[in-house]
């Protein structure tokens, strides 16, 4: 083992002890820190259902089924290249979007001053905007790869410039993001209208529905890495995979990707310069079956298992 990691499953039962993301130590020393998974419990910015605050607590304890050490699909003994802590949650404000993105990017930005790559737990997908302030304040501004059944491109909802619709637009205005390197992949049913699409298209992004995708496959996200070319932020809205997979949602969209084609994409990033990524919008009211915390903390194993595919094995 590199640095820090889980606790061994042979010595203390996975469903003992307090629930950390993969029962990895709860920190905020960040020496020797390669991965920091950090809680945004923040759904003020939903535009349908709220509850995603409580999505950080459900993932935790989604993560307690995994058996972390080993990703053979990735073919990486993960924790001999990379030591990963649980940051614990970032304070947020309820009901006041911008306070909340201040606390939110402070935090993250102490993460990534450190040298470490935060992952986020959320929280609606508005908290996105938190996160690449502090990644680019950092990097400059980044590729996005983004998992996700809609662009988030919105110019505003309800006369409201700050909600988990319009973070992409956003982002792109504060020039934190390159568009030209960014892909948006996973788009799928009913829309306002045909700008909800054309208008990312405008701005520079590649978007990929999720039928072209569906029929382009592994070799569309592989493309994406090639196309970003540099340090990335990779995002994954758990609506993205079809209701039928991932019901604990605020927003679903039938049609979907099964989690076995949304595993198999995502590990297709192999290669991707990470430097920040999240999982968001677990909704756990929605999710009495477990499935939807499971999926977003299987997805966030395998963001950390692309990252320590990217790092040399330790003593090396």
């Amino acid at each position: 083992m590199k640095g820090y990691g889980p606790a061994d499953p042979l010595q203390s039962p996975r469903f003992a002890g307090i629930s950390t993301f993969l029962r990895l130590p709860h920190t905020l020393h960040l020496d020797g820190v390669d991965v920091a998974f950090v809680g945004l419990p923040f759904d003020t910015g939903v535009t349908f259902r709220a509850g995603a605050r409580f999505g950080p607590k459900a993932i935790r304890e989604g993560s307690l089924a995994l058996r972390p050490d080993y990703n053979p699909a990735q073919r990486v003994a993960v924790f001999e290249r990379v030591s990963a802590v649980d940051y614990g949650d970032a304070s947020v404000v309820p009901g006041f979007t911008e306070r909340s993105y201040d606390k939110m990017t402070e935090v993250l930005s102490v993460v990534h001053e450190s040298g470490a790559v935060p992952i986020g737990f959320g929280g609606d997908h508005s908290v996105l905007l938190a996160e690449l302030r502090a990644a680019a304040a950092v990097h400059g501004p980044l590729a996005l790869v983004q998992f996700d059944s809609h662009s988030d491109t919105w110019d505003e909802y309800f006369g409201e410039k700050y909600t988990h619709g319009t973070v992409v637009r956003r982002a792109l205005e504060e020039g934190l993001l390159d568009p030209a390197r960014s892909t948006l992949m996973g788009m799928r049913g009913g829309l306002y209208g045909p700008g909800d699409l054309d208008d990312a298209r405008e701005m520079g992004f590649t978007v990929l529905p999720w039928d072209d995708l569906a029929q382009l496959g592994t070799g569309a996200a592989a493309a994406a890495v090639d196309r970003a070319g540099g340090k990335a932020f990779l995002t994954f809205d758990i609506d993205f995979v079809d209701p039928a997979y991932a019901p604990g949602t605020g927003t679903p969209e039938c049609g979907g990707p099964t989690s076995m084609q949304a595993l198999a994409l995502l590990r297709a990033c192999r290669g991707l310069e990470i430097v920040g990524a999240d999982v968001v919008e677990v909704l756990p009211d929605l999710d009495s079956s477990h499935l939807t915390a499971t999926l977003a903390a299987t997805v966030a194993w395998e963001i950390l298992s692309l990252i320590a595919v990217a790092m040399p094995e330790s003593g090396t």
